[in-house]
């Protein structure tokens, strides 16, 4: 059976999916790697596809790749990931896999978006943003149905526009970003050390802890802040919000919209619409197999 494969390299595992053409996933699989080891996310993407072609009754003619990091200009490559995946910069995946097609590859953020836009909570809009809510913040918009990619990849970088210019800078040099102020990366520094993860901190919000509640709160109004910039940039019909930040569910979007409530402009009376993604880890995956295949089309 005709259709494509999907591989999503993160932080310390490898998801991965087999698609047909019509987007039935006929197999999924998501297996850890050891980032301090040179290259085992190389050797673990290798297995991936391995089993996949093996077990998923497809026989693939596209694959795509989704790796944090800018990808190249010509989609054949992670040309920017400074400090992590050692290897990843300028890796040729046709060469790597020794394939005879190109392997497309895209920014993970933008991969997601990609992935909701095809199979997820951002069907049938053609202007849509999603964040991705989890160690850092990720990003991707579409606008009139084309993925927004920028000149050198960043756009949809929402973690990093400034929300405030006294703020500490993030990890690209923008003062107190939107990345800053809910990120589970910095949720140490925000909570004095009291909670290592953000699931603590909603953990202990829920249960009446006014300290958390206060951290929480504050937290989630710098994202209807950062959401109000977006609409007013973008204007887009839909916000899909995912990562592991937005399992918190209503006690993430009730605050929320409430905040937005008061601070969107609403120049025609409707609001822009507020999702929750629904595929979940595989969403990177997802949309790396429809670019591989929209780039086979083309």
């Amino acid at each position: 059976m005709d259709g494509a494969l999907g591989i999503d390299l993160g932080g310390s595992s490898v998801k991965s999916v087999a698609v047909t053409l019509t987007g039935e996933i006929r197999l999924k699989s998501n297996i850890p790697f050891n980032p301090d080891q040179s290259m085992d996310w190389g050797k673990t993407i290798l297995e991936s596809i391995r089993a996949l072609r093996a077990d998923s009754g497809i026989t693939p003619s596209a694959i795509g790749l989704s790796a944090p990091g800018l990808a190249s200009a010509d989609g054949r490559h992670i040309a920017c990931m400074p400090g992590r995946l050692q290897g990843l910069e300028r890796l040729d995946w046709s060469d790597y896999l020794k394939v005879d097609h190109p392997v497309w590859v895209l920014n993970d953020g933008h991969a997601a978006l990609c992935g909701e836009a095809w199979l997820g909570a951002a069907r049938g809009f053609s202007n849509v943003v999603q964040l991705t809510l989890g160690t850092g913040v990720g990003g991707a918009a579409m606008v009139d149905g084309k993925l927004l990619r920028g000149t050198a990849g960043r756009a949809g970088h929402f973690g990093h526009m400034s929300l405030d210019p006294e703020g500490p800078p993030d990890v690209c040099l923008s003062p107190g970003s939107l990345e800053v102020a809910i990120g589970n990366c910095t949720i140490l520094e925000r909570s004095n050390g009291r909670f290592e993860s953000t699931h603590d901190l909603i953990k202990a919000h829920l249960t009446g802890d006014t300290t958390a509640t206060t951290i929480w709160i504050k937290s989630v109004k710098a994202l209807a802040c950062g959401l109000c910039s977006i609409i007013n940039v973008l204007d887009p019909e839909a916000a899909i919000i995912g990562g592991g930040i937005a399992r918190a569910g209503d006690t993430l979007f009730t605050p929320l919209k409430n905040f937005l409530n008061d601070i969107e402009w609403r120049p025609l009376g409707e609001a822009t619409q507020i999702l929750p993604a629904q595929l979940g880890e595989y969403a990177g995956a997802v949309g790396a197999a429809r670019n591989a295949l929209d780039k086979r089309r083309t």
